[in-house]
């Protein structure tokens, strides 16, 4: 058995040289990490490979180095290759001894319904320990790409365990800001017996998450108090659908039953107005078109009988100051104490989700509602949006059946959108 010693300024480099020194006939046997690096000087990693010069392997019958890529193809070699060409070795292994190993990250290649001629228990045995061996390699090289990539999260000591919800984290949408933030937080506050396992880091992660989050939580309307609701926002979040959503659930769906009312200041789009009416008519619920003041005025005297009043009103451009103007008018002229709910796409970027909120708030916006969950697959930019600005949701639209499709907002259901994805039954069904 010869031993060969291969370095490079990272662990690809070094497993590449390996990879075309030795091709086929050679076994990892350690890598690691021997100069960090400088200002003046790159990280050099070594990698010790064995080499069994009396026999030639079979085909597929070892872990062994893959065969470097040819000059003409010119394909660099990334952490991810290396850690394939691991697993494939692993898969080779389990092959010929039909054997499993607790190892996560060899699992799902030790299943196979090949049959294979029955082997020594010793040989086995042996066989075993180099899927284990082979298991710690990979976890030392995936820890070493990452520290190489530490750089690209901002310098900041994030451990290895922690690369999961890093990851889930980034790709959820939320500011880079926020995520450095939250993951300090994390790192500085979490005790150390948590640290070793990727999931108690991420239940302490979502904790942390939920925390961050200002969910207004609906409440009993106190008997002879009239609440009053009027819904804005950029033209196509689907203030009208979700306003039927919240009529039949205020007057059919909660454990108190209250009488409704709606108002409509969006007489512009008549098929909207034919949609309202149409919806009204069918959960028989008295509405009011407004064109003027002196119409808003008489409307809510009208319904003065309800216990809810729910507000339509014309989408609007965040940069169309005149209709922003003529809202504001509705609200200054008129001695009813109005909430303001702003209705915003759960798919809009966040730039302009900041923007949009930044040209409605002189309107003094009470709460937030957010459309469309359904039509898209990053939450992160409504959590980011919900801290910077502080304001409260109250509910989440997450398709078009009314009135079903309706959440009463929680923090563990966005948090849950953010870091597992979208799923309409999931645990915020009990919210609705």
């Amino acid at each position: 058995m010869k031993f060969l010693t291969f370095t490079g300024e990272t662990p690809a480099e070094a497993l590449k040289k390996a990879q075309q020194e030795c091709g086929e006939n050679a076994f990892v046997m350690s890598t690691k990490q021997i100069k960090k690096k400088s200002i003046n000087s790159p990280a050099l990693y070594e990698i010790v490979v064995a080499l069994d010069e009396s026999n030639e392997p079979k085909e597929q019958s070892s872990p062994s180095l893959q065969k470097p890529e040819t000059k003409e193809s010119k394909k660099p070699v990334r952490g991810e290759d290396v850690l394939l060409n691991i697993s494939e070795a692993a898969k080779q292994i389990s092959q010929i001894a039909q054997v499993s190993t607790p190892s996560a990250t060899t699992n799902s290649f030790l299943h196979t319904k090949e049959k294979s001629t029955q082997m020594p228990l010793e040989e086995l045995g042996q066989i075993k320990q180099e899927i284990n061996k082979l298991a710690d390699k990979i976890k030392l090289i995936q820890e070493m790409f990452w520290d190489e990539k530490a750089p690209m999260r901002g310098n900041l000591a994030i451990p290895p365990e922690f690369s999961q919800i890093y990851k889930l984290a980034g790709q959820s949408g939320m500011s880079k800001e926020h995520l450095s933030t939250i993951m300090r937080l994390t790192l500085e506050h979490m005790p150390n017996r948590m640290k070793s396992s990727s999931e108690t880091i991420k239940r302490y992660f979502q904790v942390l998450l939920r925390k961050m989050i200002p969910v207004r939580l609906e409440s009993a309307i106190v008997k002879g108090q009239q609440k009053i609701m009027m819904f804005v926002g950029p033209t196509g979040v689907g203030k009208t659908t979700t306003l039927a959503k919240l009529a039949a659930r205020y007057s059919y769906l909660c454990q108190q039953r209250y009488k409704v009312g709606i108002i409509t200041l969006d007489t512009y789009r008549i098929g909207a107005v034919e949609q309202l009416f149409q919806y009204a008519k069918m959960m028989r619920l008295p509405v009011e078109d407004v064109v003027d003041i002196n119409d808003f005025e008489n409307a809510v005297r009208s319904l003065g009988h309800c216990d809810i009043i729910l507000i339509d009103t014309v989408g609007s451009s965040q940069y169309d100051r005149e209709k922003l103007t003529k809202l504001d008018n509705f609200l200054k002229h008129t001695d009813a104490q109005i909430d303001v709910n702003l209705f915003l796409s759960a798919g809009t970027k966040l730039e302009d989700l900041k923007e949009i909120y930044k040209n409605f708030s002189f309107l003094n916006i009470d709460t937030l509602i957010f459309t469309k969950f359904d039509e898209t697959k990053v939450f992160g930019n409504i959590f980011s949006l919900i801290y910077d600005i502080d304001k409260p949701v109250s509910y989440f639209s997450v398709g078009q059946e009314v009135p079903d499709d309706l959440r009463v907002a929680s923090s563990e259901y966005l948090v849950e959108c953010m870091l597992d994805g979208f799923k309409k039954d999931s645990c915020g069904k009990s919210s609705q």
